[in-house]
């Protein structure tokens, strides 16, 4: 067949693809093999493909597809999440564009249009992941409220909260007024933000004394509205006379102490903290040390409530601009002064977080967190790169108590049932709960009992993931949860290491007894060129579907990889995808010049061909085993850089150059032979990182029934260091060697006479017909002497090559390049030098290093003889 000019992905990717699929090369279950298995971190329902997916998932798939080729049971399961926010935001944007509002709905109705919108969209990201060429169980796919996975969520939180570990409360959380519910402390985002700093005094409640005031500075004036306090540090000189005493509220004119506590700090603001229980988490505790009065100011839309006397109705944003004059013509607005702070917003909706008093569901960490902190610092779990282990330990340390209710219907509803008098009982059904309920109230019914409105926070759900796709909970002990869990590997971002990682480790203890997994690959956070996170309000997320088809998948898969070190953020660059092209395109063209070959091979002996094959054979060699290596340190992009170069240089630019054959000259049938071996097993390495171009290459190369997907890789094997480091001479003196040709004018057609000054001719004689070749040259001699007469003398390390040239060589141009060329190295050789005589250096420095200069120095002290001879030549 003719092989197109290029490399055309679209239309081979597909094909491979479904080809895969056919054959069932991504299924898995148990046998006698060893299990290798990966859990996808279940993206929302409601995702669809951006470039952090991109980075996760290619992550995976490289590590799954190389299980796989090593001869494990490789198993990838694929899922999602039900995401409860942001699914519920998209219902509801959904029902808005229909004319339809959730209040008008019930709960059932409601959850009616949820399902109808998770059927038609929910699955959307996974079929993307096809285009991406991951290679998951695609049978296996789990959704996080199927009915098994969603018994189980009831399961753990009943077991939870008979154990004590579940509780019920009212505490400060943070509330999201889009999505009108509460958020967990890790849902918070927290931004830099140019505010205001409002500086409000407060009349001293002094009847019969001389009129006095006190200021407080606050950014969120609108809550002046709920303060219950104001407090000062006891040892503040300003306010000893005013402890004890009363203010008034502006505004509200309501009388409220003024208290003294260590928590204020004296130098901050004015010394005087306005004390609002109900909207401010610090406040809060105050107000529970001191009794103080809680005044809810806010609805849960972030509204102005009845208590707040005022603005009732308003958001609470626009109440900030409206009360700043109404504290001004009051008389109690001081002075307004720019102020540079952090505000929380919400991880989901992007809304302004307001912090809020609220009765919800929590558990209590403290309780189930130790084994998981001892597996990541026992090394039990290992962590790539190892820097997170400080930063979990460092949570778990100071782990708070998990706020698992949300106000929403979409999920997992709490099993908790109310009787009417206000008792409640936790159960996995309301018939049990009822059972329970009538041990003491027996006359209740099934009708009287009211289920919990709210629902369990997604992670409560996806904490279970890594045994609960393999049903460990739903069905105990079955033969697929005992074969594939504990999970090898997960792969995920570190911005979810308390979300859902340090919870998966505590789940897996606590209701498999041991860990879910053995390794933690943290990708880095993908960014644009300026550093900036990619998202959709900036509008710097590129439409990875549409890279896809316009580089392919295998150059998209490149170009992430490529600038992805574990653990570090990547500065995306659309040109790593153009790089990834071409590397597509040098593999192509190496594959048509090898097939022109075909048909042109020959049982004659090549003498030079036999030095080229075995130097290719031990190079390759030594590349595996570096690249198996990598990759068992989790070091995939060293691991591909270093396949990048095998190919690119050692395979593509000069092993394939030493071997073509001359003009309509035949290639010796078994060099060809084993250039296909040398080709396939390239392909066999790179196949995890680029399935598709790959499997293509491998299937062009030759006929072959078995496919490289599940083809078996070749065993590490021992190199032979002598045939390499010939090799490299070769190479350093081909390039040394056409330089000079270059710069001294001397046509690649014309043949030269090469004279080469060596104290070890041995090396060279495996190589001379080759070198001969690259640098056409028509005879090569050895000599003793320092000079030759009319020569262009090259350097090459402690070696000198004598150019002779039938081409006039015009001297001055040569001296010129020489006397550049001298200056350069003896500039060169300064700094070096310069280096080896700091003493700092030379005693901190590793001997490798120290050893790597002095050999920089050796080859520039050589080099410039050699120039200078050469210059007394001329």
């Amino acid at each position: 067949m003719e092989l197109s000019k290029n490399f055309i992905p679209n239309e081979t990717e597909a094909r491979w693809y479904e080809h895969w699929l056919e054959k069932g090369y991504f299924k898995s279950e148990p046998d006698e093999r060893e299990a290798y298995s990966i859990v996808i971190p279940p993206p929302n329902v409601t995702g669809v493909l951006h470039m952090g997916h991109c980075l996760n998932n290619t992550i995976q798939d490289i590590l799954i597809r190389r299980a796989r080729m090593q001869g494990k049971n490789a198993c990838w399961v694929p899922g999602t999440d039900h995401a409860s926010i942001a699914t519920e935001a998209k219902v509801v944007q959904m029902l808005r564009e229909r004319g339809i509002s959730k209040s008008s709905l019930s709960r059932d109705e409601f959850l009616s249009y949820a399902w109808e919108w998770k059927e038609k969209y929910g699955g959307i990201i996974l079929q993307q992941l096809r285009k991406l060429g991951c290679s998951l169980d695609w049978d296996r796919t789990s959704f996080t409220m199927d009915p098994d996975y969603s018994a189980s969520v009831i399961k753990v939180f009943t077991d939870l909260y008979s154990k004590g570990y579940i509780y019920r409360g009212k505490r400060m959380i943070n509330w999201d007024v889009k999505a009108k519910t509460a958020l967990s402390d890790e849902e918070v985002i927290y931004k830099d933000a140019q505010s205001k700093l409002y500086h409000v005094r407060y009349r001293i409640d002094r009847p019969d004394g001389p009129e006095e005031y006190i200021t407080i500075a606050t950014v969120r004036p609108e809550t002046i509205l709920g303060d219950s306090a104001i407090c000062v540090n006891p040892a503040d000189e300003r306010y000893k006379h005013l402890q004890g005493q009363y203010a008034i509220v502006p505004l509200a004119n309501r009388r409220i102490p003024i208290i003294a506590d260590d928590y204020v700090a004296m130098d901050f603001g004015t010394g005087a903290l306005k004390v609002t229980p109900a909207h401010d988490m610090n406040d809060y505790q105050l107000g529970e040390k001191y009794n103080l009065e809680v005044i809810d100011t806010m609805n849960d839309d972030g509204t102005m409530s009845e208590a707040a006397g005022m603005f009732i109705g308003i958001d609470r944003l626009e109440v900030r601009k409206l009360i700043v004059p109404e504290l001004e013509k009051a008389g109690s607005l001081v002075k307004i002064e720019d102020y540079n702070n952090q505000v929380g917003y919400s991880e989901r909706t992007d809304a302004m977080v307001e912090p809020r008093l609220s009765l919800q569901w929590w558990v209590s960490m403290k309780k189930i967190s130790g084994p998981a902190l001892d597996a990541v610092m026992q090394n039990d779990i290992n962590f790539h790169p190892a820097k997170f282990k400080n930063l979990y330990r460092h949570w778990m340390e100071n782990i708070k108590d998990w706020c698992i209710s949300r106000q929403l219907w979409w999920g997992h509803r709490i099993p908790a049932y109310y009787a009417p008098d206000g008792s409640y009982a936790v159960a996995a059904s309301k018939e049990e709960a009822l059972a329970e309920l009538q041990q003491t109230q027996p006359a209740l019914t099934a009708e009287d009992l009211r289920q919990d409105e709210d629902c369990l926070d997604t992670w409560f759900s996806s904490w279970l993931w890594p045994f609960e796709v393999f049903k460990g909970m739903s069905a105990p002990g079955n033969a697929e949860v005992k074969y594939y869990y504990p999970t090898s590997t997960l792969v995920t971002a570190p911005e979810i290491i308390f979300f859902w990682v340090a919870r998966m480790i505590m789940a897996g203890y606590e209701y498999m007894g041991e860990k879910p997994f053995s390794d933690v690959y943290f990708t880095g956070i993908v960014r644009d060129k300026q550093g900036r996170k990619m998202s959709k309000s900036l509008g710097n997320s590129p439409d990875l579907l549409g890279l896809i088809d316009k580089y392919g998948a295998d150059a998209v898969r490149f170009g992430i990889m490529i600038a992805s070190p574990a653990g570090n953020d990547i500065l995306f660059d659309e040109a790593s995808l153009e790089q990834g092209r071409n590397f597509n395109n040098k593999l192509w063209n190496a594959l048509k010049l090898v097939k022109m070959w075909e048909g042109r091979q020959s049982g004659d002996a090549v003498a030079d061909s036999n030095f080229a094959v075995n130097w290719f054979g031990n190079r390759l060699s030594q590349v595996r085993a570096e690249v198996n290596t990598l990759l068992e340190q989790f070091r995939l992009s060293e691991a591909l850089k270093t396949l990048y170069s095998l190919i690119w240089d050692d395979f593509c630019s000069w092993y394939l150059e030493w071997i073509k054959p001359g003009f309509e000259q035949p290639i010796n049938a078994a060099v060809y032979q084993q250039t296909l071996v040398y080709f396939e097993e390239l392909t066999e390495l790179l196949h995890p990182f680029m399935p598709f171009i790959t499997e293509e290459i491998y299937h062009l190369l030759r006929e072959h029934k078995d496919d490289l997907c599940v083809k078996q890789q070749k065993e590490n094997s021992t190199s032979d260091q002598h045939v390499l480091d010939a090799g490299e001479l070769l190479k350093q003196v081909i390039s040394a060697l056409r330089d000079a040709r270059n710069k001294n004018q001397i046509k690649p057609k014309d043949s030269i006479n090469l004279q080469i000054r060596t104290a070890d001719t041995a090396s060279y004689q495996p190589i001379e017909h080759i070198l001969a070749k690259q640098v056409n040259a028509g005879s090569i001699q050895y000599t003793q002497n320092d000079t030759v007469p009319g020569s262009i003398v090259v350097a090459v390390e402690k070696d000198k090559f004598f150019i002779e040239s039938e081409q006039q060589v015009d001297a001055e141009a040569l001296k010129a390049n020489l006397l550049k060329d001298l200056a350069y190295q003896e500039q060169f050789l300064v700094s070096v030098q310069k280096k080896l005589s700091n003493e700092r250096f030379v005693q901190n420095a590793k001997p490798e290093i120290i050893a790597l200069e002095r050999k920089k120095e050796a080859d520039a002290e050589a080099r410039i003889l050699t120039i200078r001879q050469s210059l007394e030549n001329l």
